[in-house]
């Protein structure tokens, strides 16, 4: 629950992306990022019942409304403005939360005096040079109320992300195979001059192509995320190319034989509009909106690639040809209005009869292409509110050792899959999904507004309320007129949003609660050493021969489960080691600077505090390895301790950042020295080595003959064996708790039994383990 270290003290040197890298993330990010904003033609207009449009004037007034909302949501909002405000690298609405919970102070942890807030500290410098709070943020944290909005609305945000990725497959697939269907129709006369046969095999082709087929490339897509984003990305990138280069061409084409439609850009075609509206016409808009489908997913995918590589590849290439493809779409509906009831449906304005058959196969891989970017988007969203403790425990993968952000999450790639396959078997209608997908893109697009603002006004600092106010009016109004229009459509699919933004709601709120709730009892119930020394004698405490591994979350002070271990068993090990895990957003850490070891309480007490410091791509899994390492850690800084003079200074004591490679004591393995200890970064070797036994170098006179006294007892320590301590905790409710609190609780309790275990980076031996249960009554 503490916050990764900082990683100040990593001396990675951070490069300037060069232009080649650019292209390169671009190349990728097409087939990542853009494809579900490249594939809208699909079902923007095709959404709309042409028996619903008045004239051929109408579809130029829709028009004007897909230019002027291309560019100012996607293009402005997005690419030139909420892009300025990424959480190292990482973008989405949870990354907005976590700038907010940094920089203002509206996180809803408890605070801990911890080595990270000492790091940060000694980055800072003096109070003197530390930033005045504004205004506003003295405000903001002055209610307690304002804090649970700010995370419901980042909540609610994440929530309508993860939904766009279940309900954008199933939009953008059943498209692409409901041309596939109309384009085998038109094949049917070649075969049979029958009426009936044709309508017969119409029939058929209804009733066994679009839906079958897109559950098959449904679960082929869900199949393939596995590979990663990088390799993804790349077999995907080509397809997006040539599906853009295929619709702007027949858009450009369309335009020449009809270039009325360029007029269509001023914006007073959208004020006829709105002084004609009515509740029919009103609702056209909730398919115009999804012209933008995909917005929220280019920020929400920033960590795959780069701020440079996205906003260059939208302006000077998707941006023009998505521009070029809706012109002539709606050129082309315009002009023959009312001869076809499939006159609305991009494949209709390929005039060329064979072009029209590689356009529905073409369709097919973009539709597969299209679904990409939402669901990458879920996977950053749910890996960033797991970090935030808002999403129960599931396994991430990170497919890539330079971009941090590229990662994989089994457990969620499925649960998309069965939901999206559900909903696309429930509907089995464009229309009803398209509805329910335009109502997720609008509501989270306002969410991301909201949580602007409020950067603006209060993680900017600069005196910027007003420009603050006016970036929530401006791109507020926008999105709540669509927001309006999706609402009319709440009873024809629109609800289903609402009804999974719920569970996912419930489902975060009652993991988030639970976690709140863990973390303040293990802060407030945490002894010191002092407690454990005075406690001894009463007690009859005895220390065991061997050393005595305890995991802990907190990072100062001893957990409360150790404490009620010692109370109802009086005695623990020679030697102890209060161990934390903490991760940093690195590829891999640097061995001479993977643990912080420090002393708690006096020299005879021994016991000893390490915090392990690993990347994402860190694999610390051999117990053996790692318990080697961190005695020797541990025994370098007993010989360091007294002579070094750029400790960390703690309210425990000094913490020295080490690394494996010291000479206090001399691994031996199988009866001769080993100088080096094996690397814990190389965990694929399937022969079992040998227990190391240490013994001490050859006497030194500038070795302390107390130093030396406390590096034996170690060594004699880990001759008599090791036990690690893990705490198992379970929440119970006091009697007479409010119902709402009750249920927080229960959710709580049934998530945490049927999600992953806690991710301990050790595979301990059942034979050493021992597991301390408690309950906590809140």
């Amino acid at each position: 629950m503490d916050p990764s270290l900082s990683p100040v003290s990593i001396h990675y040197a951070i490069k300037k992306e060069t232009w080649r890298r650019t292209i390169v993330l671009s190349f990728q990010s097409l087939g990542v990022v853009y494809g579900r904003l490249s594939t809208t033609p699909l079902y923007a207009f095709g959404s709309i019942d042409p028996s619903h449009i008045k004239s051929g004037q109408q579809i130029y007034e829709l028009f004007s409304f897909v230019f002027w909302t291309l560019t100012i949501t996607p293009l402005l909002k997005y690419a030139f403005i909420i892009f300025k405000a990424d959480d190292n690298g990482e973008g989405g609405t949870f990354a907005l939360y976590s700038l907010l919970c940094r920089r203002a102070n509206v996180g809803l942890l408890p605070s801990d005096v911890s080595a990270t807030e000492l790091m940060q500290q000694e980055e800072l410098g003096t109070p003197s040079k530390m930033k005045v709070e504004s205004r506003a943020r003295r405000a903001i944290g002055r209610y307690k109320s304002s804090h649970y909005l700010i995370l419901l609305l980042a909540l609610l945000g994440s929530c309508l992300i993860i939904c766009d990725g279940i309900f954008t497959p199933a939009l953008s697939i059943l498209s692409a195979t409901s041309d596939l269907r109309r384009s085998l129709s038109k094949l049917t006369p070649r075969f049979t001059s029958s009426e009936k046969a044709r309508e017969s095999v119409d029939k058929y082709l209804k009733r066994f192509i679009p839906v079958p087929v897109a559950c098959a490339i449904l679960v082929c897509l869900f199949m393939l995320q596995r590979y990663g984003t990088n390799r993804i990305g790349v077999i995907f990138a080509p397809i997006v190319i040539i599906w853009l280069m295929f619709i702007s061409g027949f858009g450009l084409y369309n335009i020449i034989h009809h270039p009325q439609i360029l007029w269509a850009i001023s914006p007073t075609y959208m004020f006829r509009f709105i002084k004609k509206i009515d509740t029919t016409s009103w609702k056209l808009l909730s398919s115009i909106v999804l012209c933008v489908a995909g917005s929220e997913a280019m920020f929400a995918d920033l960590g795959h690639f780069s701020k440079r590589s996205i906003k260059v590849t939208f302006i000077f290439f998707v941006y023009p040809a998505l521009v070029l493809c809706y012109a002539g779409q709606a050129a082309f509906f315009s002009k023959y209005l009312g001869t076809s009831d499939d006159v609305a449906h991009l494949s209709e304005s390929v005039t060329h009869r064979h072009l029209q058959h590689i356009f529905t196969i073409l369709s097919l891989f973009a539709s597969l292409v299209g679904s990409q970017a939402t669901i990458t988007a879920g996977f950053s969203i749910i890996n960033q509110c797991q970090a935030l403790a808002c999403f129960p425990r599931v396994k991430v993968i990170h497919t890539s050792d330079k971009v941090c952000g590229q990662v994989y999450v089994p457990d969620a790639n499925w649960m998309l899959m069965v939901l999206s396959l559900s909903i696309l078997i429930g509907f089995h209608n464009i229309s009803a999904i398209a509805n329910a997908t335009g109502l997720a893109v609008i509501c989270g697009m306002l969410v991301t507004t909201c949580l602007m603002s409020l950067i603006i006004a209060l993680q900017w600092e600069k005196n910027v309320v007003a420009l603050s106010v006016l970036f929530l009016l401006f791109f507020g109004s926008i999105e709540a007129l669509y927001l309006s229009s999706c609402f009319l459509n709440f009873i024809k699919g629109a609800w289903s949003v609402v009804l999974l933004s719920l569970i996912l709601m419930t489902i975060m709120v009652s993991w988030h609660y639970g976690t709140i709730k863990k973390y303040e009892f293990d802060v407030e119930n945490r002894v010191t050493v002092d407690w454990l020394t005075d406690l001894s004698p009463g007690l009859g405490v005895s220390r065991a021969p061997g050393i005595g591994f305890i995991h802990s979350n907190i990072v100062t002070g001893i957990p409360a489960f150790f404490s009620h271990f010692i109370t109802n068993l009086p005695a623990f090990h020679q030697v102890l080691i209060l161990l934390s895990f903490k991760s940093l957003p690195v590829p891999y850490m640097p061995k001479n600077e993977r643990y912080l070891i420090g002393r708690i309480g006096h020299k005879e007490y021994k016991i000893y505090r390490c915090i392990v410091r690993y990347g994402y791509r860190d694999h610390v899994r051999d117990v053996n390895d790692f318990e080697d390492q961190i005695i020797r850690s541990i025994g370098e800084f007993i010989s360091r301790e007294e002579r070094h003079h750029e400790a960390l200074v703690l309210q425990e004591g000094r913490m020295i950042i080490l690394g494996t490679n010291g000479n206090a004591l001399v691994p031996v393995i199988g009866g001769e020295s080993c100088q080096q200890a094996t690397d814990i970064e190389n965990p694929t070797s399937t022969t079992r080595r040998k227990r190391v036994r240490f013994m001490l170098p050859a006497i030194s006179p500038k070795m302390n003959p107390s130093v030396r006294k406390e590096l034996q007892e170690l060594v004699d320590a880990r001759e008599s064996g090791t036990a690690y301590f893990l705490g198992h905790s379970q929440l119970k409710v006091r009697k007479g708790s409010n119902f709402v609190k009750q249920f927080l609780v229960m959710a709580y309790a049934f998530l945490d039994r049927n999600c992953r275990e806690v991710p301990i980076a050790l595979d301990i031996p059942h034979a050493a383990l021992l597991e301390v249960g408690m309950v906590y009554t809140i």
